[in-house]
């Protein structure tokens, strides 16, 4: 699959181009496991996004998931928000670098 351009984190530029198709390419493009569970985080994340018009930070995904924040950190094993809003063809969360 030709993945549509992306930035020099790997965040799409186009974000409106995102299908769950591309997420996934761009995942394995990245060599980046994704499992069930983390593919399911990553759509609530767009429920979120959608829903608020914003990335959440982790303490509010953790909330809006049911989960505590450390079964999120400890499921991703990095700072979850970055992979789940890249895959995820969101914007990159404010407070990533």
């Amino acid at each position: 699959m030709n993945l549509p351009e992306r930035d020099g984190d790997g965040y799409l530029t186009d974000m409106s181009v995102w299908t769950e198709e591309i997420g996934l390419a761009m995942a394995q493009a990245d060599d980046y496991a994704l499992d069930d569970a983390k593919w399911a985080q990553i759509m609530k994340a767009r429920d979120y996004y959608e829903e608020f018009g914003s990335v959440p930070p982790i303490r509010k995904f953790a909330k809006y998931l049911n989960e505590e924040q450390n079964t999120v950190f400890k499921l991703w094993m990095t700072g979850p928000m970055k992979p789940i809003t890249k895959y995820g063809g969101m914007p990159k969360p404010t407070g990533c670098v």
